[in-house]
């Protein structure tokens, strides 16, 4: 079964707990990394050349999630790892796509449902 290292980025600490423990009860995840904002997880990815998964807040300070997308699509390294969104922001779904995001979530997330977008990451892109 792939393992996965998976960057979860979000501003709001209880969230980045919240994904976190549903993260450690999920049979293909390895290693949990967290940032606050969109530069931290930047930092993170190259940091650690091996994340496989990254779940992105869109609403953040420093950074948000655009611009980091923004980021990561212009670097040959980075931009084939999948993304998934978390937000409350439904409004900014169709621009998340147009830059290059796998998946949506709307927050607040569900256990269900992130772990089946897991697995069709999974699935998909490490099968």
């Amino acid at each position: 079964m792939k393992k996965l290292n998976i960057l979860s980025v979000d501003d709001d600490f209880i969230n980045l707990k919240l994904v976190g423990s549903i993260l450690k009860r999920n049979a293909h995840t390895n290693r949990v990394i967290e940032a606050s904002n969109g530069l931290e997880a930047l930092e993170q990815l190259r940091k650690n050349s091996d994340i496989n998964l990254i779940l992105l807040d869109l609403v953040m300070p420093v950074m948000d999630g655009l611009k980091f997308l923004d980021n990561i699509s212009s670097d040959e390294r980075l931009k084939d790892i999948p993304v998934i969104v978390l937000t409350t922001d439904e409004t900014k779904k169709h621009e998340a796509f147009e830059k290059g995001v796998y998946d949506f979530i709307v927050k607040p997330v569900r256990e269900h449902i992130l772990n089946e977008k897991i697995d069709k990451i999974v699935d998909v892109f490490y099968s």
